[in-house]
């Protein structure tokens, strides 16, 4: 497979890794938006937010979990974050792989458009 985001789940791209689980992986973007933006996926392969099945209930909680913790982590819980996935072309989707935003580190009150 050439997902990127698999290559990193297999570190065989390095990144900067903030939590892993059985299921869950987390590191830093290397294109960060605010001061904390993280990107949580999921082990399994899913392109999409369209590709989920019902079996993939309980991935998808754990990834919204790990965002949690991680939040608590770099000390944004208090003050508050914005979770984003994106899915699609036209959602700005820019990897074929679900994966959940997680920004925060300062007010975050406009929307997230595209440069």
């Amino acid at each position: 497979m050439d997902c990127i985001f698999c290559k990193i789940i297999s570190k065989e791209i390095q990144s900067e890794i903030v939590f892993e689980d059985e299921d869950v992986f987390a590191f830093k973007d290397i294109h960060p938006i605010a001061p904390v933006h993280i990107l949580i996926i999921p082990k399994k392969h899913i392109e999409s937010i369209n590709d989920l099945k019902e079996e993939d209930t309980n991935l998808v909680g754990k990834m919204i979990i790990a965002s949690k913790k991680i939040a608590k982590d770099f000390d944004i819980s208090e003050k508050g974050y914005k979770l984003l996935i994106r899915t699609g072309e036209w959602g700005g989707q820019e990897v074929p792989h679900i994966h959940l935003h997680l920004i925060g580190g300062a007010k975050l009150y406009e929307e997230i458009r595209p440069e």
